[in-house]
């Protein structure tokens, strides 16, 4: 909360203090239970580093939202909870109905939780605390998004270094870019922070729109791109490894679904804007926000064809790269799923025909498929579940499917009354905790946030 706290020096719209308390109190939460308790071992197991991964974020939205609660700008605790989840989730949610009243620290320290949360809170600690890395990789492989988790370096701390040193680096290069297109600086930070972190808080109500330029925009939206792509990708690239990013699957499908979608966007708008270019900037710029799940807006895609709206849908559940800022479903799943889809059909041509699914060149285990089809089950019941329960609040059932689609997904806007000119203030207290669990359990993709209901969880080994 430091840098935000400068910020609110800096600006003086009577916010400082409320950072001042949050920082206390944190702060003696945070460090009276280290003199009272000792471990009896440092290192984590797999059990543990999902526990800590859930708990450590739900205690870190819950101390994220003290600065909103103190300064008056977001006065419900709930209503801040569920900004605070949105921010580090990298959700862009928002319960938020005026923004550009608020206090500069406050939106700041909102958009800044974006880029804290991006590239996973725990990731970041491991960093920091090197001395803590023993066993680390488990809490990293707890909130790294994705089907899997590779080190790409031989220490878990050496790799956290590298994936925060090269997510710095993006964001200084866009920083530099939005300063040079004619943003002021704090306006570049904002928006650094929400495309990095592909969350999409902006500091005005008309989001990327209030800019009105064309440049800013193809400037935001290829750094969306970019940043749904796979870090290993960028680790490959400094190591001159070209064939393996010439040669991936997941990269290529990525491209190629940017490409359809941006071409099923463009040719369904262009009668409503009767220029391409302009429909084209609208469509790509719509294409890497929702696939990236970052939920910046140049449009309200609420008045478009239906046809285009079902297209904000499917990218919406699909997402970007495992190994990426993003969240959704991942097209690795999505790629592994199809190739297991299709030699089942195989199958029943040829029976005795042994079939071996491969990615990205190498043999897929037999666990691994299982494995996504039970991700796929969690998914789908989770997703259809918080569904229903919104169906109880909701104006309609596109507003209630894709408000839990949207937040499982970590992507921000959805249809018609959670459209990307509307927000979330209308659902009572318990429906934005319900949200707030769907955005925390997609973050985390599932299992960390689900293995605290187990009693078996709890008890000693």
């Amino acid at each position: 909360m430091l840098p935000s706290l400068a910020v609110s020096l800096i600006y003086g719209q009577g916010d400082a203090m409320a950072f001042v308390y949050a920082i206390l109190l944190t702060a003696l939460v945070g460090v009276f239970p280290g003199f009272l308790i000792k471990p009896l071992r440092m290192d984590l197991n797999a059990k543990d580093g999902m526990v800590v991964a859930g708990l450590c974020w739900i205690l870190l939205s819950f101390f994220g939202a003290l600065p909103g609660v103190f300064s008056g700008a977001i006065p419900s605790i709930v209503d801040s909870f569920f900004e605070a989840v949105s921010g580090f989730t990298t959700t862009g949610s928002t319960i938020l109905t005026e923004i550009e009243s608020l206090p500069r620290g406050i939106l700041f320290w909102r958009s800044f939780t974006h880029w804290v949360g991006g590239m996973g809170v725990l990731v970041f600690t491991v960093a920091l605390l090197p001395k803590l890395s023993g066993r680390m990789a488990h809490l990293a492989r707890a909130e790294s998004p994705g089907p899997t988790f590779s080190k790409l370096l031989p220490r878990m701390s050496d790799t956290a270094k590298l994936l925060y040193a090269l997510y710095f680096a993006l964001s200084l290069l866009q920083f530099i870019c939005l300063l040079l297109a004619g943003m002021n600086v704090y306006d570049a930070l904002i928006h650094t922070f929400g495309t990095a972190g592909t969350g999409g808080f902006s500091n005005y109500n008309a989001s990327v729109a209030a800019f009105n330029s064309p440049l800013i925009e193809w400037i935001i939206a290829i750094f969306m791109m970019l940043f749904g792509v796979n870090f290993a990708m960028y680790f490959n690239l400094l190591r001159r490894d070209y064939h393996s990013i010439l040669h991936s699957e997941e990269l290529w499908t990525y491209l190629a679904l940017i490409l359809l979608a941006t071409m099923g966007f463009t040719f369904s708008i262009l009668p409503q804007y009767g220029n391409f270019m302009t429909a084209l900037r609208y469509g790509f710029f719509q294409t890497a926000s929702l696939m990236s799940t970052t939920g910046f807006a140049t449009a309200d895609f609420n008045l478009w064809p239906i046809f285009a709206q079902g297209i904000v849908v499917v990218l919406t559940f699909i997402g970007a790269c495992a190994g990426s800022t993003a969240g959704g479903f991942k097209i690795s799943r999505i790629v592994l799923l199809a190739k297991s889809a299709y030699r089942e059909v195989l199958h029943t041509l040829q029976p005795r025909k042994v079939a071996v699914v491969r990615f990205e060149g190498k043999p897929v285990q037999e666990n691994t498929l299982l494995q996504l089809g039970v991700y796929l089950f969690i998914y789908v019941v989770i997703l259809l579940a918080g569904f229903l329960l919104l169906c109880l609040e909701s104006p309609d059932v596109p507003t209630a499917f894709t408000a839990a689609l949207t937040c499982i997904s970590n992507v921000g806007p959805g249809l018609n009354a959670v459209g990307p000119v509307e927000n979330f203030a209308f659902y009572s207290a318990p429906a934005k905790l319900l949200l707030s669990f769907l955005m925390l359990a997609g973050r985390l993709e599932f299992y960390p946030i689900l293995i605290l209901f187990f009693t078996s969880t709890w008890r000693k080994n």
